[in-house]
């Protein structure tokens, strides 16, 4: 340590340097006491926000909202420190008014620095993190209580309208979505029905209805021809009977009569076969017309399961915007509003102007020993003894001259 290695030493070291420490005191004194004056009061307000789960279970009705609390509080968070949102917050509440020379982006800085969104997440349920999180603290530090109030009561309201009105609207967009697809689905369905009917029309065949239909009575044509076939069969039984039992006249005349009766089942006959035949034609189709109904048969079954899918989606996405636009699902509520702060949180003037004195008389002591040490200088019989071994046998003291008056 130079030339103080005891107490002794640095009392005397003081003495010698107390006009230095004196001055650098006094300087360090009057700057920490004009700091402080300048310094500003900051007073904090903090509103805490609840994330209550949905009120109804995901078993029984599922929102559509997707994606952890976390991250859904981190894009509102976001939209809330945007440049135009705190604009227009620092218009409505008229802050930081005392310093008109600030720039929007010095102010748009300010409030980022003085607000503060912090969430906690909730209790896990085994070991997998959700993202879910139970409360958000928003705190705001301003110059007056007021301000403080008012912000963090104002970034509060953003804060459960934003979510809000994401929720609403991704459920919306979820509904519109697949109500949308569930119109072109239908539109596709019909579509093809109508394709199909055309191409069925234009190569002759039948519908899948008319096909059962035509062919029962096919089925009924075929039995009235095996009707009338017995039937003439049993005309010429009695025609032949006649002609062998009856006299030349009487069987004449009968034979007419058979005659006219196997006339008229033979033109019944050949209707009936006329009316089988055209049925028959309209029932035979192609093997290119048969792969072509295939495939046609193939895409409408694919058409009707996406659409019963999408359908069931869309019933889902009804109850989940039903679920937002009630405010069932997750929402955020207000725990604890915020209070008006009754004492600012930053150091008091006093405090601070003090601990600035104590600096300055540490500084002044710091400096006092290293000027002592850039000049170390033997000054008492101590010092000689200890530097060089040699005991002196006088010491002659600094003796200062009055200047004699003339």
């Amino acid at each position: 340590m130079g030339s103080i290695h005891s107490l002794q030493d640095f009392l005397d070291m003081l003495r010698r340097r107390a006009f230095l420490i004196l001055v650098v005191f006094c300087l360090g004194s009057v700057a920490s006491v004009w700091f402080a004056a300048q310094q500003q009061h900051l007073y904090e307000s903090s509103e805490v926000i609840q994330v209550a789960q949905p009120t109804i279970a995901d078993d029984l009705a599922k929102s559509t909202v997707e994606g952890s609390t976390a991250r859904r509080m981190q894009l509102i968070e976001q939209r809330l420190m945007a440049r135009g949102s705190i604009l227009e917050i620092v218009e409505t509440f008229g802050l930081y008014a005392d310093l008109p020379d600030l720039k929007p982006s010095e102010l748009v800085a300010r409030v980022r620095e003085n607000v503060s969104i912090t969430g906690v997440a909730a209790v896990r349920e085994g070991f997998a993190d959700d993202g879910t999180i139970a409360v958000l603290t928003i705190t705001a530090r301003m110059p007056s209580p007021e301000q403080a109030r008012d912000v963090a009561a104002e970034f509060g309201r953003r804060t459960i309208e934003l979510s809000v009105n994401s929720r609403i609207e991704q459920a919306r967009e979820t509904l519109n979505f697949f109500s949308a697809k569930e119109q072109a689905l239908a539109r596709d369905l019909l579509a093809l029905e109508d394709e199909v009917a055309a191409f069925r029309a234009e190569n002759d065949v039948a519908q899948p209805g008319a096909l059962e239909f035509r062919q029962a009575e096919i089925a009924t044509l075929n039995e009235a021809l095996l009707d009338i076939a017995r039937e003439e069969i049993q005309i010429r039984r009695a025609a032949d009977q006649a002609v062998a039992t009856e006299r030349p006249a009487t069987a004449q005349r009968m034979l007419e009569e058979f005659q006219e009766q196997l006339a008229t089942l033979l033109a019944q006959s050949d209707l009936l076969k006329q009316r089988k035949a055209e049925l028959e034609q309209t029932l035979e189709t192609t093997p290119e017309v048969e792969r072509q109904l295939a495939a046609y048969e193939r895409r409408r079954d694919q058409l009707q399961g996406e659409l019963d899918i999408v359908r069931a989606r869309l019933n889902e996405a009804e109850i989940g915007f039903r679920l937002e636009t009630s405010r069932q699902s997750e929402r955020l509520t207000i725990l604890e509003p915020a209070a008006l702060p009754d004492y600012p949180v930053t150091g008091g003037r006093k405090r601070k102007a003090g601990l600035g004195a104590v600096a300055s008389l540490i500084l002044g002591m710091v400096i006092a020993f290293l000027m002592d040490m850039r000049k170390p200088v033997l000054r008492s019989a101590a010092q000689m003894k200890r530097e060089t071994g040699l005991m002196p046998v006088v010491t002659i003291p600094t003796v200062k001259q009055r200047r004699k008056r003339d």
